[in-house]
């Protein structure tokens, strides 16, 4: 059997932990709109708008939207991370009104990364 590094033990802790934490909610995609003050002055409360309404509009019950603070990247907002279960997390860009509607129908629903808002895949260490 080969030894752990403890970078594995990090890769096997996120994984788990970003299972554990759709699965408690019954949930398979989760959404968050970085809602730090950077976000909501480039626009993130109209992104977390249009989410919300199309989230409305699907009648899905297993797709979750929540905000968090700033992620750091500021003159990137508004910015969104979208997490469908087992797979990693994507990180968008730049996010409007009109491309939230489009992530959430294509990502979100659908599965397909729209790669062109895309910055990052996977989670922070």
């Amino acid at each position: 059997m080969a030894k752990l590094k403890i970078s594995d033990l990090a890769k096997i802790r996120d994984r788990v932990h970003e299972q554990i934490n759709l699965r408690e909610d019954g949930a398979q995609v989760k959404i968050t709109v970085h809602m730090g003050t950077c976000g909501i002055a480039s626009g993130a409360r109209d992104v977390l708008n249009a989410a919300m309404d199309e989230l409305d509009k699907s009648g899905r019950t297993d797709i979750i939207i929540t905000t968090s603070g700033c992620a750091g990247l500021c003159s990137q907002e508004p910015m969104i991370t979208v997490e469908r279960l087992n797979e990693e997390p994507i990180k968008y860009v730049f996010v409007d009104n009109a491309k939230m509607r489009q992530i959430f129908n294509r990502h979100a629903v659908e599965g397909e990364v729209q790669t062109q808002w895309a910055l990052a895949k996977g989670s922070e260490q």
